[in-house]
């Protein structure tokens, strides 16, 4: 497993920032929230994975790249 370097890291976060509202399409997980589900971006890991606060209450990490989502709203800046 290759990990991202700290610049790519950092984009990610620029682009994704706190707050940022975001809609499921895909996740390959059987813990996955339905398609379709808003959630909440709390920030960008180490690993590149978006935390994700989705509106069923589950806390389900989107895998940058593998799992598929909109932006519904952008976030904004602390």
């Amino acid at each position: 497993m290759r990990f991202p370097s700290k610049e790519q890291i950092a984009v990610l976060r620029e682009r994704y920032p706190r707050g940022t509202k975001v809609k499921l399409l895909a996740m390959d997980d059987p813990q996955a929230p339905p398609v379709g589900t808003l959630g909440e971006i709390l920030g960008v890991d180490d690993a590149a994975q978006l935390l994700v606060r989705w509106e069923t209450g589950s806390s389900l990490s989107i895998i940058f790249g593998v799992d598929r989502f909109e932006i519904v709203q952008e976030g904004g800046k602390a």
